[in-house]
């Protein structure tokens, strides 16, 4: 599958994995200012997100093969590879499934466990906006805010809008795969998987998908040179809730 790209800037190759329902797109600030500091950055959609080819085919080792064959048609080596959500699952299967091919692993609020399915909502507002005859973002908004109430989440959706024609919108992402396959979204690293590079996990201090120090156990057994830094002031989209702190500590960590 060839995965669409946005890259930026040029030197040492640097991989951001988006989360769910995300796409490359959503890490464009971050990608320019780790560019400055002399990072080739590739915002790359997983399948069945963004500008990537929809497939009925989705899990984390689907993900990772993508992954794979993205690095290798770009003769890609030494890896900073860093993801978010399922972003970080997908990282995570990957590193510890060809870990030759990294330098160093960044995961972004997600433990290698298993979340049960918890985007009912969102799906359900996505659904009716994706059955209806949409004209205008206006009126996609008002369907999602029934849905969902949270404003960043809404436009964070919203985003997945695409115009087709003069007066009609469609979404990018592949609503009917994903929802067929969320149990796969929720999918724990599988015991034994193991990766023994350096890896730094970063937890948003509101959010609840890394519990400390409940977690720590499990994330070190899977990736023993792991360190944890907290973001404060950030909930699971600590990137962009907290972008200074979560900046620092990556330059930190690089």
């Amino acid at each position: 599958m060839k995965l669409h790209t946005n890259i930026i800037g040029e030197g040492k190759p640097f991989i951001i994995l988006h989360g769910f329902l995300g796409m490359g797109d959503n890490w464009k600030t971050l990608g320019k200012m780790f560019s400055e500091k002399g990072y080739e950055v590739h915002l790359v959609d997983q399948r069945n997100h963004g500008k990537s080819p929809h497939s009925d085919d989705f899990s984390y080792e689907i993900l990772a093969e993508d992954l794979k064959e993205y690095i290798k048609e770009r003769h890609l080596e030494e890896i900073v590879l860093m993801g978010h959500s399922m972003g970080g699952k997908t990282a995570m299967f990957f590193a510890t499934t060809y870990p030759d091919l990294l330098e160093k692993l960044i995961i972004v609020d997600i433990a290698p466990k298993y979340y049960k399915p918890h985007h009912q909502d969102i799906l359900a507002g996505l659904t009716l906006l994706d059955e209806s005859d949409v004209s205008s973002r206006q009126e996609a908004a008002k369907i999602i805010s029934e849905y969902v109430p949270d404003k960043p989440t809404q436009l964070f959706l919203l985003k997945n809008l695409d115009r087709e024609g003069k007066d009609k919108y469609v979404l990018k992402v592949n609503l009917k795969t994903l929802k067929a396959k969320i149990e796969n979204i929720g999918a724990a690293l599988e015991e034994g998987k193991i990766y023994e590079g350096k890896t730094l996990f970063i937890k948003g201090q509101k959010s609840r998908y890394i519990k400390l120090p409940e977690d720590e156990d499990l994330l070190h057994n899977h990736f023993p040179n792991a360190e944890i830094e907290v973001i404060s002031d950030a909930g699971h989209w600590v990137h962009a809730e907290n972008q200074e702190d979560f900046y620092s500590t990556v330059i930190r960590f690089l």
